[in-house]
């Protein structure tokens, strides 16, 4: 390779690596975990989803509200969970002026963080089908598999940044790690591009720490280059298309982004004006689901949409998509006037697909990895966390390469205080979430709040640990050894807490539970041994050494 081609090369991929090196490391520590996130919601509410099937039934819901509320002129937007265990319910204010009457702003309480509404009479909480009762707003109803979901794309920074400049910080943060992973990734491979073939299979356990960590940063990257070059891309698309979307939506639809976005069909236009004139007979809301989903086997219901609650002008739109394992592409919907039965609009989420829907689905199921059931899910996991160990080993090469006695002193102690940094931070992440899976067995009130300030505050504390403690095999070795007590903890505090031990729940047929405590099993069993073998053969090196040698004179060299 041309020599100024492999600087240009090599100081990009260098260069882009370090700047993302430990927040890349959390969005996939936190979305190899993700995607379990269904799993692991069974596994803390100790209901499985496999085990108990439920019914889609919203009556009830909007029963109960009805004995609590004035429910004419309402809208109401019902999100269902993908494994159909529950509903997101948005219940608006009334259209009809003679039954809604917003509170004075004096009376207002400030909303909790994470709610939806205003300062009216309107609602926002998560029914459950299966409980048939609501279990609380979207605060109260948080779980573990929601914030590592939430984690993987830095959400939270949301809330510690509440300005937002386009997009909320948080998204725009792990838009631009995304986009310079795409960077790495590129120059990465065309770095090593000429010693693929010689070195694809090469791999030197037992030389030196520089030696391991090369052989494993280039092996593992290569390896998993496919992988990580295909989450990069539907990254970047996910979490910054309002960036890339916005030149089009000014150019071809003169900046109106709610039409650009219906184009895409994210939204659909349910225009429909109040009239004062309420319709006498009730409308079943289950028998119209039912009957749509007998029309459209094979796919889920994702959404139920009503605009003018029991009105002349009430509107309906359910939407659905197809089983990812049946059809890979595709999205359906039907839109309903009730007063008169007439279908103003539908498309078969089965045989209707488009270019569109295409293109959509193929980015969806390639980041979620949805489309080839648990197996497909356990390999994504896997390379996820090969990932995180090139993460871990680009930060040790980078340190090593530069930690020479005759570099400068104070750039030695910044490149060690930074990859001290990073190693704490990104190591801590393992026993962290172990700590905090089984705190929500422990802790008497599981919410939003309780999640945040186990895993943050342990985090932070056991990350300060580590840097204070300034030495790497020790880190290695303190974040293993706290990771095989707390990982052989998890199925534990779940046996005890709930009684559904693994040989239990693998009875019951709650195989979502029963994965939980066999994943981190296994990861207990993989620390214990790394753990045994760093600590019989692993060799240990200095760091920060800032001694420099004592230059040797002519007559020593004479006499020597």
């Amino acid at each position: 390779m041309d020599p100024r081609k492999y600087n240009i090369y090599f100081h990009t991929h260098t260069i882009s690596g370090i700047f993302i090196a430990a927040i890349l490391y959390v969005i996939f520590f936190a979305g190899s975990f993700s995607f379990f996130k269904d799993d692991i919601s069974a596994w803390q509410k100790g209901r499985s989803t496999v085990a108990r099937k439920s019914e889609l039934t919203f009556n009830p819901v909007i029963d109960s509200l009805s004995g609590k509320y004035n429910l004419q002129g309402r809208n109401f937007d019902f999100y269902v969970q993908r494994q159909e265990q529950g509903t997101y319910v948005n219940m608006s204010a009334s259209a009809d002026t003679t039954v809604t009457r917003p509170k004075p702003k004096s009376e207002n309480q400030e909303r909790k963080r994470g709610r939806r509404g205003g300062d009216d009479d309107s609602a926002y909480f998560l029914y459950s089908f299966t409980d048939k009762k609501a279990a609380g707003d979207y605060a109260e109803a948080y779980d573990m598999g929601e914030f590592l979901y939430r984690l993987h794309f830095l959400a939270q920074l949301n809330q510690v940044f509440p300005f937002s400049i386009g997009t909320p910080m948080g998204y725009l943060i792990a838009g631009i790690v995304s986009f310079l992973f795409l960077f790495a990734l590129i120059t990465g491979l065309l770095l090593h591009w000429d010693k693929i073939k010689s070195n694809f299979f090469l791999f030197r356990p037992w030389s030196k720490w520089k030696t391991v960590w090369t052989d494993m940063h280039t092996v593992l990257g290569v390896i998993g280059f496919p992988f990580q070059f295909v989450f990069a891309v539907t990254g970047v698309v996910l979490i910054v298309n309002y960036v890339i979307l916005t030149p089009f939506g000014n150019l071809l639809y003169e900046g109106n982004s709610e039409k650009l976005y219906e184009s895409l069909q994210f939204n659909r236009n349910m225009a429909a004006e109040y009239t004062y004139k309420p319709i006498k007979e009730d409308f079943d809301l289950d028998a119209f689901v039912k009957k749509w989903q007998k029309e459209w086997k094979g796919s889920k219901i994702t959404g139920v949409h009503i605009r003018n609650y029991m009105d002349e002008n009430m509107q309906l739109t359910m939407e659905a998509k197809p089983n990812p394992e049946s059809n890979f592409a595709g999205s359906g919907f039907v839109h309903l006037q009730v007063a008169t039965g007439k279908i103003l609009a539908q498309k078969s989420p089965i045989t209707d697909s488009n270019y569109i829907d295409g293109v959509k689905s193929l980015i969806y199921h390639l980041h979620f990895g949805d489309f080839g059931g648990k197996p497909l899910r356990i390999v994504f996991f896997v390379l996820g966390l090969m990932g995180c160990a090139v993460i871990i080993s680009g930060i040790l090469i980078w340190f090593v390469a530069r930690d020479k006695v005759s570099t400068d002193a104070h750039k030695r102690k910044f490149n060690f205080w930074a990859s001290n940094v990073f190693l704490a931070t990104c190591l801590s992440m393992l026993p962290v979430t172990a700590f905090t899976f089984i705190m929500l067995k422990v802790l008497p009130k599981v919410d939003q709040s309780a999640i945040y300030h186990t895993y943050f505050y342990s985090w932070l504390v056991l990350s300060v640990y580590l840097i204070i403690r300034r030495n790497f095999p020790i880190m290695n070795a303190h974040t293993l050894l706290l990771s095989i007590v707390l990982c052989a903890g998890v199925p534990i505090a779940n046996g005890v807490s709930t009684g559904l031990w693994m040989w239990t729940s693998w009875k019951m047929g709650a195989f979502d539970i029963f994965f939980i405590d066999a994943l981190f099993l296994t990861i207990f069993v993989c620390c214990l041994f790394a753990y045994q073998r760093v600590r019989k053969e692993a060799k240990p090196f200095k760091v920060l050494d800032v001694k420099k040698k004592k230059p040797v004179s002519v007559a020593e060299v004479k006499q020597a």
